[in-house]
């Protein structure tokens, strides 16, 4: 999406050529591809562990470091591998977002018209602020030392990056569209409208 919004605002008279329907499954395809890799290496590895004592995981659900927190075996390996993968991966295409975004804001600025500029910052803006909240739970949660996991703050955080940021997503993205915004402002209008009524109603006759 970073690399969408850049072609769009950088390059806007070869974005149809350069964001054909073919590149955009070739990036679909390559993310899961990569995501795929990624989960079978760790699960690999995992079913190479040995567990003695409880089975019962303190997360809720699945996840690395609470396995590994459980296993009684030697889990150097798998550490090394969940701090590299997942340091290169996210790292990676975080670096990739922010350099398209450094990009688009050099874009936007040489925008002599004031509401140029904020035409531009706008179209950005939702997935900015979708891709800050989404990677800083992830970098926090998966790049850091073992000896610094603490569970039940990474249970917390688990919620926000698989519940809460990804029930955002909508809502954030749909609030710079403006059908949308008099949508929404039309039913606060007729809530407000309505609450008197049945304040009214509910009193009792004298």
């Amino acid at each position: 999406m970073a690399y969408d919004r850049y072609m769009a605002i950088c390059n806007p008279l070869l974005y149809p050529v350069l964001m054909s329907r073919k590149f955009c499954a070739w990036l679909v395809a390559g993310s899961y591809l990569t995501g795929s890799l990624s989960s079978l290496t760790h699960t690999y590895f995992t079913f190479h562990l040995s567990f003695c004592n409880s089975n019962i995981i303190n997360h809720f659900f699945c996840d690395i470091p609470p396995l590994l927190a459980l296993s009684c075996s030697d889990t150097h390996i798998n550490e090394t591998l969940l701090f590299a993968l997942c340091g290169f991966i996210q790292t990676s295409t975080f670096m990739f977002i922010l350099i398209s975004y450094a990009c688009i804001l050099c874009a936007v600025l040489r925008i002599p018209s004031a509401e140029g500029r904020y035409k531009g910052f706008s179209t950005c803006s939702s997935h900015l602020i979708a891709v800050v909240l989404y990677y800083g739970a992830l970098l926090f949660t998966y790049l850091r030392p073992s000896s610094s996991y603490v569970l039940d703050t990474d249970k917390i955080i688990s919620v926000f990056y698989t519940v809460v940021f990804p029930m955002l997503n909508p809502l954030v993205y749909s609030l710079r569209n403006e059908d949308v915004k008099d949508s929404l402002s039309k039913l606060l209008q007729r809530k407000m409208m309505v609450l008197p009524k049945i304040k009214s109603c509910s009193q009792p006759n004298r």
